[in-house]
């Protein structure tokens, strides 16, 4: 006779594993958190590590990299023009060839301009950047970057996206954020189950270091999991939106609801030849050094408009017959978003976009990637997720720890037991139709949760199948 450490048979298990015939929910919830935790965990574990790592990255980036993003220099700033021509003059002699994006001036006293260009062989949305004084106009190096993220958080946060393994590799996260969420919602059941039964409630939230192994474990398990459940939810809602699959399928059902955010349009009413028609400010100029005093005129205009922050990126065109665009880029609370597409030819506003104007979804939707990402409330945001991560790392090796303490202690088989199946099959035809229909709407939403939901229902069918030959083996 086999015996388990720390775990008598719960009321829907008979000796051998064999369930009893009774409610469906829980053992079914039970299940459903057993096989997404077992299989899926692994990813949630990667993805919680990395993503811990990834909210500190800031701080060590400003650490590592502080003569680059910092100047002990104070007084007025000198031109636009004659800050992005030093960048040049920089770049020519170690990366000739990299050729002018834009520029990011510097935002407030003791900040550096970041003058991007673009280079074979980077990633996509990668640039390198030069780190221009804005008061002497002296060079304080140069840096690959991508977006706001400087190189260790850029390499962190390839990693956590997409482990490098490109496309494939972003399927990793998007499983881990389809998950996650159902796992939360799947273990929130089984607590309210067991809040609702057992006499020791304080042990659910508050974590007991008293009992038998299993019973810390799974104190420390339940616990800390009410605990963490919005932060969860939160991160795998948000996740999920710029995710491959599902991602653009969120996209798709704010474009048809116009819940999306307004884009520029950049396109000029004219294009010419001649060095005195639209075309001369179509950027290539600018690339080779000539005219840089537009930067400072499309600012200036910019400004007049709508630009008012100081945080602001000026993008050249990427092809004749488009406009410049000037952006505020602040992504810390409050949020400020407003752009600007400018014809330099005629300094004539050829579109823009205000935040005050963006429907509310697609507000949410900018709130919640920037509090993902740790920009939202600065420091304190980046905290949280750095607590979160490790918490709900600590979350998934826990719950190993409880399948690893309910293992039997004299029989051959060293993994512990599966919960009971069978509970989807004693569900009522109506909650199976709306448990079908949920799950096939959810499977269309997230591509990579349906697929994976499909395996686990195909190998219960299996264990079912099997179970009057093998009981004495499940």
């Amino acid at each position: 006779m086999t015996t388990l450490h720390d775990r008598p048979l719960t009321s829907t298990q008979q000796p051998g594993g064999a369930p009893q015939r009774g409610g469906w929910w829980a053992p079914l919830l039970r299940r459903l958190h057993f096989y997404a935790g077992v299989l899926v965990g692994p990813f949630i574990l990667v993805a919680a590590l990395s993503g811990a790592a990834y909210a500190a990255a800031p701080t060590v980036d400003h650490l590592v990299y502080h003569h680059q993003v910092t100047t002990q220099s104070r007084g007025p700033a000198l031109p636009l023009a004659t800050q992005i021509g030093s960048a040049q003059r920089y770049i020519a002699h170690r990366h000739p060839g990299d050729v002018l994006l834009g520029v990011k001036p510097a935002s407030h006293a003791g900040a550096t301009t970041q003058v991007m260009f673009s280079e074979r062989g980077l990633r996509a949305g990668q640039v390198r950047s030069v780190w221009i004084d804005p008061v002497t106009g002296a060079s304080h190096g140069d840096l690959l970057v991508y977006s706001t993220a400087l190189p260790i958080e850029t390499w962190l946060d390839f990693f956590h996206r997409t482990l490098f393994l490109g496309d494939v590799g972003r399927a990793y996260s998007e499983l881990a954020a389809s998950w996650l969420g159902v796992i939360a919602l799947a273990g929130l059941g089984l607590w309210v189950v067991r809040l609702r039964k057992t006499r020791t409630k304080r042990e659910l939230l508050v974590p007991t270091m008293r009992g038998p192994s299993y019973r810390r474990s799974r104190s420390w398990h339940a616990a800390t999991g009410v605990w963490l459940l919005l932060g969860a939810l939160f991160l795998s809602a948000t996740g999920i939106t710029w995710s491959l699959h599902a991602g653009s399928n969120v996209r798709e059902i704010r474009s048809a609801l116009n819940w999306s955010a307004p884009a520029l349009t950049t396109t000029t009413p004219t294009t010419g030849g001649a060095d005195d028609t639209p075309a001369a400010y179509d950027g290539d100029a600018q690339r080779t050094g000539k005219d840089l005093r537009v930067f400072d005129e499309v600012l200036a205009k910019a400004r007049s408009v709508n630009i008012h922050n100081s945080q602001v990126e000026i993008d050249l065109p990427t092809q004749p017959g488009q406009a410049w665009t000037v952006a505020e880029i602040r992504r810390q609370w409050p949020i400020a978003a407003n752009s600007v597409a400018i014809d330099p030819s005629t300094m004539s506003v050829v579109s823009q976009t205000n935040w005050a104007k963006f429907p509310l979804a697609a507000k949410l939707t900018q709130w919640g990637i920037n509090g993902h990402m740790g920009l939202l409330f600065g420091l304190a945001n980046q905290i949280v997720l750095f607590v979160l991560g490790l918490a709900m790392a600590a979350m998934v090796v826990l719950g190993y720890v409880m399948w690893w303490h309910r293992r039997p202690t004299r029989a051959a088989r060293k993994m512990g037991r599966r919960p009971p199946a069978g509970a989807l099959a004693r569900a009522p035809w109506w909650a199976q139709l709306l448990l079908a229909a949920g799950a096939s709407g959810l499977g269309m939403l997230l591509p990579e949760l349906g697929i994976t939901l499909l395996a686990f229902l195909l190998v219960d069918a299996l264990v079912m199948a099997r179970r009057p030959r093998r009981l004495d083996k499940l």
